[in-house]
């Protein structure tokens, strides 16, 4: 089970089809990446609706943008590093809807994933989930820029 484990997290944090984005020689646009992989079938979770929260002072939430997979399954620019302070977030993915597009029914009407960032300046998260109708598995991945 282990090493299923690890091949998942290796898998979901590597993958990529597609066209890669390309942000040039600054990375500013790009400080958190959203990689979804549908378990399924084993290949990139396209057209998969997510918002992305911030926990205010007043601890409510504060929507900061919405995102949608491309066809390798990923999602950049959701906050600019101006926007991305140390804080709570939260991802919510609309994964009900994914499945019922694909013509499945979910157990999860919805998936939350809710991290923290510190006060590292400059660091990078990429944040991966795992989907099928009835689990999911996410992982997260901090890294510093380039």
């Amino acid at each position: 089970m282990q090493h299923l484990t690890l091949f998942l997290i290796v898998a979901l944090t590597s993958f990529h089809r597609g066209t890669a984005v390309d942000h040039g020689a600054s990375d500013t646009q790009c400080p958190v990446i959203i990689k979804v992989l549908n378990a399924v079938n084993g290949t990139s979770a396209a057209n998969l609706h997510m918002q992305i929260y911030r926990r205010s002072e007043d601890l409510s939430w504060q929507q900061l943008n919405t995102g949608v997979t491309g066809v390798n399954g990923e999602v950049h620019d959701l906050a600019t590093e101006a926007d991305f302070v140390p804080g709570l977030y939260k991802v919510h993915f609309n994964t009900a809807d994914y499945w019922r597009a694909l013509g499945y029914v979910s157990f999860h009407e919805c998936v939350n994933v809710i991290f923290r960032v510190d006060a590292s300046a400059h660091q990078h998260y990429t944040l991966a989930l795992l989907l099928s109708p009835y689990s999911y598995s996410t992982t997260g991945v901090i890294r510093d820029a380039h």
